[in-house]
């Protein structure tokens, strides 16, 4: 091209799409409305990007996360207010779990914008900027995209989902969508997460070193921004460098090789296991890789470590006993604690981590949650990909160690019940290579349940374990198990596969050990077609760790009081 020339034109909707592509995003989730109907004419005729329509918008941002867990980014795109409103629980939840997607909402026109009209999906006002305040409470970006200056808008908000690992918000109006602009021109690169202000790093390390020479004994705690910020081969040096006793948070269940030998399992406060409890609580170091503190991820906050001793790394900042450096990142932090505790050479010893203690030999007798979590973690292979919904299925599970290669979602910050079903939806379309394995309880899938038809429809055949005890048994273990705000309406499980549009469902019920292992064989040689078990345990019947779990919120409760 000479300088004469001018470049290649394409529209804005045609540079928002190549930036996703650009990105690996292959897939975009939503609902079509009559505001974006023009829009998705152009997303079907774009080479690199299928559209995916769910039941509801909740269901496609519910989606996009498990998309961008699994694949760094992802988008959702729904119509002005309706349908932006029924996605914002699930792009908040978004942000609170640092996960970076984009959330499009296409609206009216600018002449009806101009004109303050009375039109459909606003609340009748005509300011049309209500929804955009309410979604900046929840994204770390957000942009109104006009003709001159949308690719660099796109750009800018895209730039800060990737820089901080949470969504962002872009306004379109629909004739906007389809004017022209530029083609883009250079690549949008992901941040470098290695990089750091070499003079706080250069505090740090010296700090770190002093903290590491002393200490008799070094443990380390991982959480989920260890994915979130691409530093797990870095957290993966570190231990190795020193063979040091690790643990995780439920949060942060995957981040770490959980059969490795100095592998303690799940770190939860005082609804830990003894000996894991004791290992991270009484270190002279407690090195923490993206730890944050949550209630459900802490036993309600009775860890027994000081957060303000220790060597803390978060996404942008670290800390050494409580002198925090800024401007260096978990990579950077991580990869010079790793080169530290190699050069001091320390040989740790693992205490033994006890695993959860296993039923007796399967038989007829009745189905428990302790026998189920024992079999359906004996099931799980390194090709796997879990997603566990709040409730007694992530209370369940989480003390199991899973085995190396195997992926593991849940959302146990935002809590939102109903999240693992889309959620399977977006990990599978975003890595087909590996099968999904839903747990889930029938309270919570009775929200989202619709998507199962999405999951059909696009042919993927995870295995779905629903467990079905007759209501909110998590809220049960809390608080006035007999209350009526915790039954739910009894659903015929069973008949719904078919009845939403699954191909040739296996459906299966089980009531007894024996019938349940029946299953899981049946579900593990069945990999053609979508393998769901409903899996009948009594309503107050709980795993271990949500007992325990209950216990404490309980007693804090009434402290409280």
């Amino acid at each position: 091209m000479n300088a004469t020339d001018s470049p290649p034109e394409t529209t804005i909707t045609g540079h928002l799409l190549d930036r996703l592509h650009s990105l690996g995003v292959r897939h975009l989730f939503g609902v079509a409305g009559d505001y974006n109907l023009r829009m998705l004419d152009e997303v079907l005729a774009h080479p690199g990007m299928q559209w995916v329509g769910t039941a509801s918008e909740l269901g496609a941002a519910y989606a996009a996360d498990g998309y961008a867990r699994v694949r760094g980014f992802a988008a959702v795109l729904t119509t002005h207010g309706v349908g932006e409103l029924s996605a914002i629980n699930g792009v908040a939840g978004s942000y609170a779990e640092y996960v970076p997607l984009l959330h499009i909402a296409v609206g009216p026109p600018r002449s009806k914008e101009q004109d303050g009209a009375v039109a459909h999906h606003t609340l009748g006002d005509g300011d049309y900027e209500h929804f955009a305040r309410a979604f900046r409470q929840v994204v770390c970006a957000d942009a109104l995209v006009r003709p001159e200056d949308g690719p660099a808008e796109i750009d800018r908000v895209i730039t800060a989902c990737l820089r901080e690992s949470r969504p962002g918000y872009l306004r379109l109006p629909q004739d906007v969508a389809l004017s022209s602009a530029p083609s883009p021109s250079g690549s949008l690169g992901r941040p470098d997460r290695h990089a750091a202000d070499q003079h706080s790093l250069a505090a740090f390390l010296d700090a770190a070193a002093r903290r590491i020479e002393t200490a008799g004994t070094i443990a380390v705690l991982a959480d989920s921004l260890v994915d979130r910020f691409d530093a797990r081969a870095e957290l993966s040096d570190l231990l190795s460098a020193g063979s040091l006793p690790h643990a995780v948070v439920v949060s942060g269940k995957g981040v770490v090789d959980e059969s490795a030998p100095h592998c303690l399992g799940l770190y939860a406060g005082a609804c830990s296991d003894d000996t894991v409890r004791t290992a991270i609580d009484s270190a002279d170091l407690l090195i923490r890789a993206g730890v944050r503190l949550a209630d459900t991820t802490s036993g309600g906050f009775t860890h027994g470590y000081d957060p303000d001793r220790g060597i803390s790394a978060g996404p942008t900042t670290v800390s050494v006993d409580g002198a925090a450096f800024p401007d260096v990142g978990l990579r950077a932090a991580l990869a010079g604690l790793a080169r530290l505790v190699e050069d001091r050479r320390m040989t740790a010893s693992t205490p033994a981590a006890s695993a959860p203690r296993h039923p007796s030999p399967s038989g007829d007798s009745t189905l428990s949650q302790a026998y189920l979590w024992h079999a359906v973690s004996a099931a799980v292979r390194p090709d796997h990909t879990v997603v566990a919904d709040q409730g007694t299925p992530l209370f369940g599970i989480s003390p199991y160690r899973l085995p190396a290669g195997a992926r593991f979602l849940a959302q146990p910050v935002w809590g939102s019940i109903g999240y693992s079903l889309p959620a399977l939806l977006g990990a599978q379309l975003a890595d087909p290579s590996r099968r999904g394995l839903l747990l889930i309880g029938d309270g919570a899938a009775q929200l989202t349940i619709q998507e199962l038809g999405t999951i059909g429809r696009h042919r993927l055949t995870p295995v779905i374990v629903l467990v079905n005890n007759d209501g909110y048994t998590v809220e049960r273990a809390l608080h006035n198990p007999r209350a009526v705000y915790n039954d739910i309406t009894p659903w015929r499980w069973t008949d719904l596969p078919a009845a939403l549009g699954v191909p040739e469902p296996l459906v299966l019920t089980v009531r007894t050990r024996a019938e349940l292992d029946r299953s899981l064989s049946m579900a593990a040689a069945t990999e053609d077609r979508m393998v769901f078990i409903e899996a009948c345990t009594a309503p107050d019947d709980t795993p271990v760790l949500l007992s325990r779990f209950a216990e404490i919120a309980r007693r804090q409760a009434e402290d409280a009081q």
